[in-house]
């Protein structure tokens, strides 16, 4: 597997899944691993940066950066709102969740065929669910 494969693979995909996932498998997803909303913009953080390197390299397509470029300003407004709460808080009380929600799914399907994705075991480093 080539790096930019393994990149999509054990990140971006894992987050897309969660990202892309109806309302309610979100809610028990994140009611189960408790993660913290100060997480999830660096995790998305991450995974833009790796797009970029990808587009660059012409492994990551250039509409898909922009929707998950406008995901990572999604997320970073609500982190900025939510502070130290979980996600599971936001999932609720965040309309723009449906926006995050829905461009995930465009660029899951564009490059997957098909938005519904198993939800990762575990999305971020141990240390950000305690």
């Amino acid at each position: 597997m080539n790096g930019d494969s393994d990149c999509w693979q054990r990140r971006i995909t894992p987050l897309l899944a969660f990202l892309g996932a109806d309302a309610l498998d979100q809610l028990a997803w994140a009611g189960e691993h408790q993660v913290r909303t100060a997480a999830d913009a660096e995790e998305v953080e991450l995974s833009l940066q790796l797009a970029v390197a990808m587009a660059d390299r012409g492994t990551f397509d250039q509409e898909a950066l922009r929707d998950l470029k406008a995901v990572g300003r999604l997320v970073g407004e609500m982190d900025d709102h939510a502070l130290a709460g979980r996600w599971a808080d936001t999932l609720t009380a965040d309309a723009a969740w449906n926006e995050a929600r829905t461009l995930a799914r465009r660029i899951l399907v564009a490059r997957l065929g098909d938005w519904r994705q198993p939800l990762p075991r575990r999305v971020l480093p141990q240390h950000l669910y305690d």
